[in-house]
């Protein structure tokens, strides 16, 4: 298995929650795939929130040896079964690889079960399958994605955070468009950000001092105010700030040469200033292994790193690899957090932890 199971217990069984995503896509094929491995019942027990007619129609498509355990409520979760929690028992037409506001409903119904259930401490962690973001709008769900909604459902400041196990980057900004960057970014933002990410580097994945890159806003970070002015003004003003309350943090650097020099490699997390300057570099040398995990939230949620990859609905070619992942962090984190909040709660009581620093494996 991989190395997240090597740490799990048999006995702590985490209730994962699943969102089931687009049906139209690829989410299905690549959570049955991943659920056919049975070791995987052995330190987790599934949750997917979604309808067992479906899956089991979608089971026969794909020629899946996964089986199906059909409940109607959590109080009939067992562990040992992939369970499937019936959200809906309606029939659902399902149309590979197109976008439709029918099938982006099922998915809002997925997801809004599953986010109750993740508050109300029936699951434990949620993972959710990938969504088209323009299928799934509607009077009661107008949102950008996922993020955002769990955001205004879960307690806490909600930030992207594209994660491996050799590399980490976070967002200051996420889905806003380019022309409105600049203006969004603020002093409060980034502190807000720096103290997200720094907090989750220590409580979910158990770095104890972590280094934090920040990238600039400008080309070259504003080659010294010439190109923008917003990194001399805003940024390094900011950072100087942060360091003087004892945090790692370093920076602008300039994007272009920053991933391709490996000086990422020298840092525990990196955080850039807009959606693509982060992920072009992230998904480039991570693709089908990273997970996007949202981090600053009382409750832990991650996904894998691509969409509904309507290209290939249907046609049995997804790779779960990266869905795979996206449930090894969620227990993971899951563990990490449950680990860090025992040992905080009592400082009378703490116990000496095991931490890591840059260059150690996770």
């Amino acid at each position: 298995m991989d190395k997240v199971v090597y740490i799990m217990k048999k006995e702590e069984k985490i209730r994962l929650g699943i969102s089931i995503g687009d049906l139209n896509g690829i989410g299905s094929e690549v959570v049955l795939k991943t659920f056919e491995d049975s070791r995987m019942l052995d330190f987790c027990t599934p949750v997917i929130f979604a309808s067992v007619k479906i899956l089991s129609f979608l089971k026969k498509h794909y020629k899946s040896t996964t089986n199906l355990h059909g409940i109607d409520k959590t109080s009939q979760i067992l562990d040992g079964k992939v369970n499937v929690l019936n959200v809906w028992k309606e029939a659902v037409n399902i149309n590979f690889g197109q976008e439709d506001e029918k099938i982006g409903s099922y998915a809002i119904k997925s997801l809004t079960a599953a986010t109750q259930a993740l508050k109300n401490n029936e699951i434990d962690v949620l993972v959710t399958a990938p969504i088209n973001k323009h299928s799934i709008q509607s009077e009661e769900f107008k949102f950008p994605g996922h993020t955002d909604y769990l955001n205004q459902e879960l307690e806490g400041n909600s930030l992207m955070f594209m994660i491996t196990e050799d590399l980490k980057v976070g967002l200051l900004t996420d889905h806003v468009a380019v022309k409105d960057i600049a203006d969004t970014i603020t002093p409060e933002l980034i502190e807000q950000k720096i103290n997200t990410i720094y907090q989750a580097l220590k409580q979910d994945f158990a770095i104890s001092k972590p280094k934090i890159a920040i990238l600039g806003i400008n080309p070259h970070s504003g080659d010294n105010g010439v190109i923008g002015k917003e990194d001399e003004e805003i940024l390094k003003p900011t950072i100087r700030k942060i360091n003087e309350s004892g945090k790692l943090v370093y920076g602008p650097y300039a994007a272009d040469s920053f991933f391709g020099s490996n000086n990422y490699k020298s840092f525990d997390a990196i955080v850039a200033s807009y959606h693509d300057q982060g992920l072009i570099p992230f998904k480039t040398l991570s693709f089908g292994k990273g997970v996007n995990y949202t981090a600053g939230l009382n409750k832990v949620r991650t996904s894998p790193d691509h969409g509904t990859a309507f290209e290939i609905a249907g046609k049995n070619q997804a790779d779960n690899s990266s869905f795979k992942e996206a449930v090894f962090a969620a227990l993971k984190i899951y563990k990490n957090r449950q680990e860090y909040l025992e040992l905080t709660k009592n400082p009378l009581k703490r116990q000496p932890r095991k931490v890591q620093n840059k260059g150690a494996r996770e």
